[in-house]
């Protein structure tokens, strides 16, 4: 299994979509937050979503990856992802979407892949963003493990889970950054 993946550090690669031409070259960075804009402290809600998540995609030393069915839309298939929370760093938000979504403690063994991305959020979930939040930044970490763990499930977010080989997995994943990432992973 190929652990390393190239990055690059001036943007998203060219095949992956742009802002509107004119727009800041990262649509996230300078904007007011509209999560944490007045919240009184980290963790506090408020309206919006955070236009930044993370994406974990979770595997086996012998080249099994989890893949979880989402409650909704019920055949969207994906690694282990969440938003970021008021004041939450993309480590602490992994390591809490880890917890919260398969039951796994990751600690130190969480491995940041230094990737991020930039995509244009669904129109089924803008709603749950700022109005003039269009775009996304995920960012990219692995969890490796030695054999299968059994995974619990949160029942609010997920229906089932499978441990595929990655090409597989690829293939089921409903979105084109899982997809990239487990592909990366797997040397596919």
């Amino acid at each position: 299994m190929a652990l390393e993946i190239e990055t690059r550090a001036d943007g998203p690669p060219e095949s992956q979509p742009q802002p509107p031409a004119g727009a800041a070259a990262d649509p996230v960075a300078g904007l007011v937050d509209p999560v944490t804009a007045g919240a009184a402290e980290p963790g506090a809600r408020t309206r919006f979503k955070r236009p930044q998540s993370v994406l974990v995609v979770i595997c086996t030393r012998g080249g099994e990856f989890l893949m979880l069915r989402r409650t909704r839309p019920g055949q969207f298939w994906q690694s282990v992802t969440g938003s970021l929370g008021p004041g939450e760093s993309p480590r602490l938000a992994a390591l809490r979407e880890i917890r919260e979504e398969t039951g796994l403690w990751a600690g130190s063994a969480l491995v940041d892949l230094r990737r991020s991305v930039l995509f244009p959020i669904m129109r089924a979930w803008r709603e749950r963003y700022a109005p003039n939040v269009r775009f996304n930044r995920e960012y990219w970490f692995a969890l490796v493990l030695e054999t299968r763990r059994i995974i619990r499930l949160n029942p609010a977010e997920h229906l089932e889970y499978r441990w595929l080989p990655g090409l597989r997995a690829a293939n089921l994943a409903s979105s084109w950054t899982n997809r990239d990432a487990i592909l990366a992973l797997s040397g596919g």
